[in-house]
């Protein structure tokens, strides 16, 4: 079998043309480096190098071999590197600032297949308002930021994360649960309960319905509350309807609601991750970045499964 540190004394002296020079560069003895060319000549039985006297060149079997010799040496350098990446263990501190439903409803399912493989990392979760998770974000505080809107910041680098439905829930006995849907006129005469104006899902309802020809002001917004999940609760009093995550619907209320589908009306708010361009990554938000953004990200695929 072909060893690489005999290769890497045979590139070093086909480089230099002076197994003087080449043991000089392996930091080597003379006899050291010819016995080592005298083992791989004998491992190839074939001559690599012609002497004549203190100057050699290389034969054409020499000449064959190098760039052969290069790759094999460097890929070894990299095996060597990439284990050794994978033996240092990831650790420290890992803040997360995000929004109300990302925070609530995606990031646990995420931290607990990220703290499965890196238990030695501290992990925090501060659920708060999209310009708060921002300043967290620029004062170094926070090393990932989740939100459901995306705003642009020469600063902070943005990654899709996923897209997430929005659906109309209801009262298990409301009327509108015996029939397939509902058109978009009906939504005229409900007693809506919505979001602030500022909120992503406010946001995300408010546009499609002008696509739509309709304006949200049309809409009778009896109660405003600070985040799904007390939408939900609400619907589930009777004390209207509401536009909330499908991962609420589903994981919240799910046997105390209804979902009802509304004609011509498909509505989801993309969740963002992000992270400072100019300040320095740690190991924990490398890891995590790498996972959140992974295509093949088995959290990932449980969080989508969830909305499907």
């Amino acid at each position: 079998m072909l060893d690489t540190h005999q290769l890497r004394v045979f590139l070093a002296a086909a480089e230099t043309l002076n197994f003087s020079q080449a043991a000089k560069r392996l930091h080597m003895s003379q006899p050291s480096v010819t016995q080592h060319i005298h083992n791989l000549e004998s491992h190839f039985g074939m001559q690599l190098f012609v002497r004549s006297g203190r100057k050699i060149s290389l034969t054409e079997a020499g000449v064959t071999l190098l760039p052969m010799a290069r790759d094999l040496v460097l890929s070894a350098i990299r095996a060597d590197e990439m284990m050794d990446t994978l033996k240092q263990e990831i650790h420290g501190q890992l803040w997360i600032a995000c929004t109300t439903t990302p925070g609530k409803y995606i990031l646990p399912t995420l931290m607990a297949d990220f703290l499965k493989r890196y238990p030695k990392v501290e992990a925090s979760i501060s659920v708060s308002n999209r310009n708060d998770a921002i300043r967290l974000l620029n004062e170094g505080k926070a090393q990932i930021m989740v939100s459901s809107v995306f705003n642009y910041h020469p600063d902070i680098e943005f990654h899709k994360f996923i897209s997430e439905p929005l659906v109309l829930i209801v009262p298990k006995n409301h009327p509108w649960t015996r029939r397939e849907s509902i058109n978009l006129d009906e939504l005229r005469k409900a007693n809506l309960i919505m979001r602030e104006p500022s909120a992503g899902s406010y946001m995300v309802l408010r546009d499609g319905l002008a696509q739509k020809g309709f304006d949200i002001s049309d809409l009778h917004n009896m109660l405003t509350l600070g985040n799904s999940e007390a939408i939900a609760f609400a619907v589930q009093e009777g004390v209207g309807v509401g536009f909330v995550s499908r991962l609420v619907a589903q994981r919240i209320a799910k046997d105390q609601v209804a979902i009802v589908r509304v004609d011509d009306l498909e509505l989801s708010q993309n969740i963002y991750i992000g992270q400072h361009r100019r300040l320095p990554s740690t190991s924990a938000q490398v890891a995590f970045w790498k996972m959140a953004t992974e295509p093949q990200s088995e959290a990932l695929f449980k969080i989508k499964s969830y909305l499907s």
